[in-house]
């Protein structure tokens, strides 16, 4: 398998993964407060990472100029993004809610292009030493597929143009899609020094660690798990959280933000299709559209025909 190949086939595992979660998360959320649900999953990721980095980097050391970015990508995309959507998800519909986090394409190619302009020059693809620009159709491309996926969201989640939830449901679930860009962002400059193990355990560190104030509020809260409800849990800390989160450093690496970003659309198009399979969860015509243009507009998004991309020198720093 090509580099590429191997980034596509973990952002699939990847979203696969988080796509069942929301089953485990329904399950253990009964007996773990959100946060500490959170706390608990990252603490076993936490573990599971560390045993990964003892074999592929055992003599990387964590340094000073990286803590900025390596807290900062574990407090966005880890704690802040659970505290967003765990609240947003209590105070709105779980199809409003993932229509908020179908904008996280939008949201970060714009990111992106904000970007460009500030540092003038085109949107770069991080690849180890050097980073490769885009030509202006595939870009178009992308645009166009991350519009599709988002209406393909919008279909699947089967929801109406009315509002039914309150402001601050939206205003969190708006945090949760930005923490998330936020995220990907903060993460991109540290492949240049970094390996992906220990960015994705360092970052995972900074998550736990912040999760632990919130949790202390909960502990009075907490229930007492049984089999099925710990079998959920170690689903979420080792495949959701410990290799969610690695697969997705890799393909962030290879892909760049931009196509990861799309792939997120896939989520709630597995999460439904795992109902109607596991939960006996009826699909109508309109939702299985709405899969097929989820998938034709992740496809669109990161299919680059024959373009072949301008080399350019990396730089340092961004």
């Amino acid at each position: 398998m090509s580099k590429r190949q191997k980034a596509l086939a973990a952002i699939i595992a990847c979203v696969f993964f988080w796509g069942f979660s929301f089953i485990s998360i329904k399950v253990t959320v009964a007996i773990f407060p959100p946060m500490s649900l959170g706390l608990l999953r990252f603490a076993l990721a936490l573990v599971f990472l560390y045993f990964i980095k003892l074999k592929q980097a055992p003599n990387e050391k964590l340094r000073l100029k990286d803590v900025p970015l390596l807290f900062g990508a574990g407090f966005t995309g880890v704690t802040l993004y659970f505290f967003c959507e765990n609240n947003g998800v209590s105070l709105v519909t779980a199809s409003e809610a993932s229509i908020a986090i179908g904008s996280i394409p939008v949201l970060t190619m714009i990111a992106d292009w904000l970007g460009e302009k500030i540092i003038r020059h085109k949107r770069i693809r991080m690849a180890h030493n050097e980073e490769t620009s885009v030509p202006s159709r595939i870009r178009a491309r992308q645009w166009l597929g991350s519009l599709i996926s988002i209406t393909g969201v919008w279909l699947v989640a089967g929801v109406s143009l009315a509002l039914s939830g309150s402001a601050l449901g939206y205003i969190y679930m708006a945090g949760a899609a930005f923490s998330w860009v936020a995220y990907s962002f903060l993460t991109r400059p540290l492949f240049a020094r970094c390996s992906r193990i220990h960015i994705v355990f360092w970052q995972t560190a900074a998550g736990f660690i912040c999760f632990i104030p919130f949790s202390i509020f909960e502990l009075r809260q907490w229930g007492s798990p049984n089999v099925p409800v710990l079998i959920h849990l170690v689903f979420l800390g080792i495949c959701c959280s410990a290799l969610g989160y690695w697969f997705y450093a890799h393909a962030l690496e290879v892909l760049g933000v931009s196509i990861c970003a799309t792939f997120i659309n896939l989520i709630p198009v597995i999460t439904v299709i795992a109902g109607f399979f596991i939960m006996g969860d009826r699909l109508s015509p309109l939702q299985w559209l709405g899969a097929a243009l989820v998938v034709s507009g992740v496809y669109l998004a990161m299919w680059e025909g024959k373009l072949k991309p301008v080399k350019i020198k990396f730089l340092h720093g961004i």
